[in-house]
């Protein structure tokens, strides 16, 4: 499939992860106020609404607001970094593709919350009954994750035996 695509081909998906990122974002932020529950599966998936200044699990959340633009730039290196590393891929190279598509759709989305609202918009909360909480997160925190997780079975994946004489 990504030989059909050509060089930034999969930009695509990222695009794809990008605007449903930010309507859900927008959807949320409209229609919900702060910290508001909406029950999707009992004991278990809430919709709620959560700013998060910091980074991943609210990381420097409390910090003056240094962290904000820290954040930023990290996310402009980490996708110019990812755009030119989708531009060298070999057309066979799919999953690692695929999973860098991922990542660059989801930096992109909290990037531009953090420059235009100065934190990202958090809508999915995921718990066990009222004892554990796992923080809130988003479509863009789902699309970095599942594309991390890309980007690990790429790297673990067999290799073909003409590709172990190649190297030996």
């Amino acid at each position: 499939m990504s030989a059909r695509f050509g060089k930034l081909g999969w930009v695509w998906l990222s695009a794809v992860v990008f605007v449903i990122d930010q309507i859900t974002k927008y959807w949320f932020d409209n229609n919900l106020q702060m910290w508001e529950r909406i029950t999707v599966i009992p004991h278990v998936l809430d919709w709620t609404l959560a700013y998060n200044t910091g980074a991943a699990f609210s990381f420097l959340a409390g910090a003056s607001g240094w962290q904000r633009w820290l954040f930023t730039l990290i996310a402009v290196v980490v996708s110019v970094v990812l755009v030119v590393w989708l531009k060298r891929l070999k057309p066979e190279e799919t999953w690692l593709a695929v999973g860098l598509a991922l990542v660059l759709g989801g930096a992109l989305g909290n990037l531009v919350d953090r420059v235009v609202f100065g934190h990202v918009v958090d809508f999915i909360l995921v718990h066990w009954q009222s004892s554990w909480y796992f923080p809130a997160f988003n479509l863009a925190d789902s699309a970095i994750t599942v594309g991390a997780i890309l980007l690990a079975l790429d790297m673990f994946k067999s290799k073909k035996p003409e590709e172990e004489v190649a190297r030996d």
